[in-house]
């Protein structure tokens, strides 16, 4: 059976217009309001009208993402997928402003959040702190917030996109004990900050997976850096020095190279398992030159391209339902760096 070709009239009924207003939209002969020209060409294009794929909205849509300064080189990664997914999507018509935030000032972020009042709809990665959700939560009763690599519970946000932290974090901690073998050891967990949800699952994780099936291995310390990868080198240092018995570090943030460099002044880079996340151009010579063990990746190219197109469902410029997704994480060693 041949199946029916889709009509003015189809477009019509899904977007509440008329006949009249799908023709001029679809036609680009203007007059139309951009609120029924955003309902007619989002409902063109869930049903395949082949003219409304390339069309252009004449409403410019604009967003805003909230994330850290090109300093960390993961915010960099999210960054740059933004911006070459904010291409491929020209045609939506949905311009993006990034503004940067400070992890260790909530308070600036909640201001940051509240002046994004003229914007369309905000992307974010922040620490989970009380005062930023809240500030969400007002903004979210007008303006659609998806959150972006790490979540932030109970704040009215639409959806999610990112990795399961707590599981990447068993990950972690199932590589740390299969790294120490049968002796096991003590190890540190090394991370930007505890408000932010990422990282508090994936310790979280990390614990339990131990506890599981690594008994040989123990938690020694949980050290904070605040997200400076200076920070890093200094709290590892302090932690050697004071436990030179420990084996491990699992960290969790900015920093890889400072660890890296302190190991080697304490000549403790050939008897330690380091175990760290993302993959950026540095610890991708890290572990080429076998001077960290593995790195967790969770692709932030392909998250940030995931959240320009659940804004862009939700407001109305992709068909389909804007839902959470969870990306899939990556591991790399030596040999597949």
């Amino acid at each position: 059976m041949i199946a029916r070709k889709v009509s003015i009239t189809d477009v019509a009924k899904a977007a509440g217009v008329s006949t009249a207003t799908v023709d001029r939209v679809l036609n680009n002969r203007g007059g139309v309001r951009t609120d029924k020209e955003d309902r007619v060409l989002a409902a063109a294009r869930t049903l395949g009208i082949d003219r409304a794929l390339d069309r252009t909205p004449s409403r410019a849509l604009r967003v805003a993402v909230l994330i850290q300064p090109p300093i960390n080189p993961f915010h960099a990664s999210l960054r740059e997928g933004i911006d070459l997914a904010s291409r491929m999507y020209a045609t939506l018509n949905v311009q993006f402003f990034i503004n940067h935030i400070d992890p260790r000032k909530p308070s600036a972020i909640a201001a940051a959040i509240r002046e994004c009042r003229s914007y369309d709809g905000i992307i974010i990665t922040s620490p989970d702190d009380i005062r930023v959700r809240e500030a969400i939560a007002v903004l979210s009763k007008n303006i659609p917030v998806v959150t972006l690599a790490t979540d932030l519970s109970e704040c009215g946000r639409v959806a999610y996109v990112g990795p399961d932290d707590r599981q990447a974090g068993r990950v972690a901690g199932d590589l740390m004990g299969l790294f120490l073998g049968p002796t096991g050891g003590r190890v540190v967990v090394v991370a930007g900050s505890r408000d932010i949800t990422g990282h508090r699952e994936r310790e979280a994780g990390f614990r339990a997976i131990m506890i599981e099936h690594h008994p040989e291995c123990s938690l020694a310390a949980v050290l904070e850096t605040g997200e400076n990868q200076e920070e890093a080198g200094r709290v590892v240092e302090i932690a050697f020095r004071d436990d030179p018995g420990l084996r491990g570090i699992y960290h969790l943030s900015a920093g890889a190279m400072p660890i890296v460099s302190t190991l080697q002044r304490l000549g403790r880079i050939d008897d330690t398992v380091v175990i760290t996340h993302e993959l950026t151009p540095n610890r991708r010579m890290l572990l080429k030159s076998r001077k960290i063990n593995a790195v967790i990746d969770q692709r932030p190219l392909l998250e940030a391209r995931l959240a320009v197109e659940t804004i862009a469902k939700v407001l109305g410029r992709l068909p389909g339902e804007a839902v959470s997704i969870s990306t899939d994480i990556q591991i790399f060693l030596a040999e597949n760096a």
